[in-house]
Formats: structure tokens, sequence, C-alpha cells
């Protein structure tokens, strides 16, 4: 149908049945519609990174659940007659001073090491998350104290805190580490917790809850909290890591876990002075730093496939 633009020049209009739509303009609406957790999952199956870190996390929970699996040897089995002595079948990494089977030692000191991490890593989430997601959801007077608690703990350096307040709870125990290293850290999760609220909060599928007459702690418990979960699980995963390593320091230092503990800080402190006529302090030290690294590489790759300008639109 022809229509006049301009003196000269003519342009048409296609009527509106004679318009093929194109496949790339189809919308499927019978699929389940995308999640967030549902595009992580599927990045995250072909992150090289993520998948490494998996491997490497189970093959530490093996040995940490079953020890047994991979030494029939005692770690607490110590002859005068084995001190210091070299590799021979069955104790591929030889003895250490005490007599004690390094080997068998690094295999079970990753069961202390793992569970005061996780421990600390729990009740870090437990702690600084609920407070920190309450202070962002309800904020006023209970954000402005919760906020200013924590900026006094941040003030406080972990590791020196918790060498003073483990002296002061002589023995130290599995549950006195864990308690100390999360009361130190709390912050850290309040604040990527409350800054998460904040931002949900704030979102359309609130508003419109709150339309729909969803209670507030109904909002905050089935809106804002699965929604801002994504940083407090990527920093609970590195943290786990740190929590670890700070284990380790306080153990080597002589204030962590006693001595009848196997662990691989303590092991690492017990090789030090063998540093430079024997190698066997760098098979804790290496067992630790691959446990470590996987962690933090596990909390790198979730960051990155819950980063929300990575999504497809």
């Amino acid at each position: 149908m022809p229509e006049q633009a301009r003196p000269g020049q003519e342009y048409y209009v296609a009527p509106p049945e004679e318009v093929t739509i194109l496949a790339t303009d189809r919308v499927t609406e019978t699929g389940a519609p995308s999640s967030l957790w549902g595009d992580a999952w599927r990045r995250l199956r072909r992150n090289p990174l993520f998948l490494i870190a998996v491997l490497l996390i189970v093959i530490v929970a093996v040995v940490v659940l079953w020890p047994g699996l991979f030494t029939d040897q005692d770690p607490r089995r110590c002859l005068g007659d084995d001190i210091m002595a070299p590799s021979r079948p069955g104790h591929p990494f030889g003895f250490d001073r005490q007599g004690c089977d390094v080997y068998a030692r690094t295999i079970y000191g990753a069961r202390a090491s793992v569970l005061v991490g996780m421990g600390a890593a729990a009740l870090f989430v437990l702690i600084g998350g609920t407070l920190g997601a309450l202070a962002g959801f309800f904020g006023g007077l209970f954000d402005e104290i919760v906020s200013r608690i924590a900026e006094i703990f941040y003030a406080i350096p972990m590791v020196l805190a918790a060498i003073v307040l483990l002296q002061m709870l002589r023995p130290a125990t599995m549950l006195n580490v864990i308690l100390v290293l999360a009361s130190f850290t709390w912050p850290q999760a309040a604040r990527i917790a409350r800054g998460a609220v904040i931002e949900a909060k704030n979102s359309e599928y609130v508003t419109a809850a709150r339309a729909l007459g969803v209670s507030r702690m109904g909002v905050l418990v089935r809106h804002v909290l699965p929604n801002a979960a994504g940083p407090l699980i990527v920093v609970a995963t590195i943290w786990l890591g740190v929590f670890i390593v700070a284990e380790a320091t306080l153990s080597y230092l002589g204030v962590g876990l006693p001595p009848d503990i196997v662990s691989w800080g303590g092991d690492i402190a017990r090789a030090k002075n063998d540093l430079r006529t024997s190698a066997i302090l760098f098979y804790p030290a290496a067992a630790l730093a691959l446990t470590v690294l996987s962690f933090i590489m596990l909390g790198d790759a979730v960051r990155d496939a819950l980063d929300p300008k990575a999504r497809k639109r």
C-alpha cells in the first residue's frame, strides 16, 4: 500500500498477515524460567577451575572421613629406633625427630585442621550472616548498634586476639579455637550480608511481595535471604581456607591445638628445626597449601558464576 512520504518518494507498509516471524524472534513459553542459581550451576559445570577445586576438596573430604584408607599406621606411634629414618616401604615420607611416621601424621592431620576450618566458617556465617541480614533489612537503631560493634571488632587483629585468648584458655581445645576464630571474624560476614540484603530488599519482587500482603519476616525469609545468599556463600568458602591457615598458624606458635591432637600446624612446628637437613616439613605444608588453595579456587569460581553482570539477558 503506497503512501506519499515526500514529493517523488514512496514507501510501502506490508499487511500484518503477510509478515512472517523468524525463528530467532520466537519465545519459548513452555520451559521453566531461568534462575540465578540455575544459570550459576550451568556456568560452574563448564568452569575448569571449579572442577579442579571440587576434585581436590573431594579428595580432602575422603582423607578426613576415612584416613584408614590411605595408611594403616598409627600417627601417634613413635619409636626411638625410627628417629629421622629415611623413607622405606609403607613409610614414603620417612620419620621425624620423635620417630613418628610423617606420612601417617600428614594424612591424619587433615581431620583436625579441616574440622576447625569448617566449624569456624559455620559460626562465621551463622553469627555474622544473621546479624548483618537483620541489620540490613530492618535498619534503624539495630543497624547502628550492629555496625558500631562490628567496627570495634574490625580494629582487633584476629591472630593477636586469638593468641591472647587461647593463652588464657589453656589447655586449648578444638572448640576453643573455633570459637575464638569466629568471634573476631564475624564482622566480615555481617558486612557482606548487610550489603546484599539492602540491595535485595529494594528489588521489584520484594515490592510486589509486600503489595500482596506478605509479612516482613516472610519477605525476609522467602524472598530476600535466598537472593542475598550468594555473596555470603562465596566469602564463607574463601574464609574457610583462611581459618585452616589460622589454625595452622596458632598451632605453629604453640597456642593452638594441643600436641596430642595431630594437626598440620603442629607438625610444621615440630619439623622447623630440621629444615636444613630434612624435607619432612614440606609434606604437611604442601597438604595445607593444596587444601587452602582448593577452597579459595572454589570461592573464586562460585563468585564468578553468581556475578549478575555475567548472566545472559
